[in-house]
């Protein structure tokens, strides 16, 4: 987008996040204007994106992978991280990650929500019976290996079999189709959001 709907964007997700911290008396301390929780929430989208990407297309050179890279800065600067706390390349991206990773520590309380989000028993029961369970296989498939530990999740090698063959049928499919239906649901997604602004 434009800098001027960067700027609307930032200005009504900081509306929202104003309303996400926590109480006094709170064991974890959580404010969503800390430009540091910000950046791990920035980075965890910035992986997502690019895990995602090199699943459907292994073979990606340097240079993309660079121009990827720098395209996903905004992600955080947008928003609280101040422009310097955005690892420089990659290489400082995935020290940064592991490192986040090895912090990672979900309780009994965070695991039972996502799970609930996993399993989409926040929807109505039949749409959550219904789509559940391919939610749960998909989501699992992508995690880290350190995510699923402390999540409780467990994902055995047939189960890895499965979700590589479903990359691959995915990234098949999505290799055929015209550009302009590979990109409907994103520039839909923008168009909304122009609508609105």
């Amino acid at each position: 987008g434009t800098t001027e709907e960067k700027l609307a964007y930032r200005k009504a997700v900081n509306k929202s996040h104003a309303q996400v911290r926590s109480d006094a008396n709170a064991t974890v301390k959580y404010n969503a204007f800390d430009p540091q929780l910000q950046l791990w929430v920035a980075a965890c989208l910035y992986w997502g994106f690019m895990d995602t990407y090199c699943k459907m297309r292994p073979k990606l050179d340097a240079a993309t992978l660079a121009e990827f890279y720098r395209l996903a800065e905004p992600l955080g600067t947008t928003l609280q991280v101040r422009p310097g706390m955005w690892p420089k390349d990659p290489d400082a991206f995935n020290a940064y990650w592991e490192q986040g990773l090895q912090k990672l520590h979900v309780d009994d309380k965070v695991r039972a929500f996502l799970t609930k989000l996993v399993d989409l028993r926040f929807l109505h029961p039949l749409t959550s019976k219904l789509f559940g369970p391919f939610n749960r296989f998909v989501t699992i498939g992508f995690l880290p290996q350190r995510v699923r530990d402390e999540m409780h999740f467990t994902w055995s090698a047939r189960q890895q079999y499965r979700f590589e063959r479903f990359l691959a049928v995915v990234s098949l499919i999505n290799g055929v189709l015209p550009r302009v239906v590979r990109q409907f649901p994103f520039h839909l997604v923008i168009w909304d959001y122009r609508r609105r602004l």
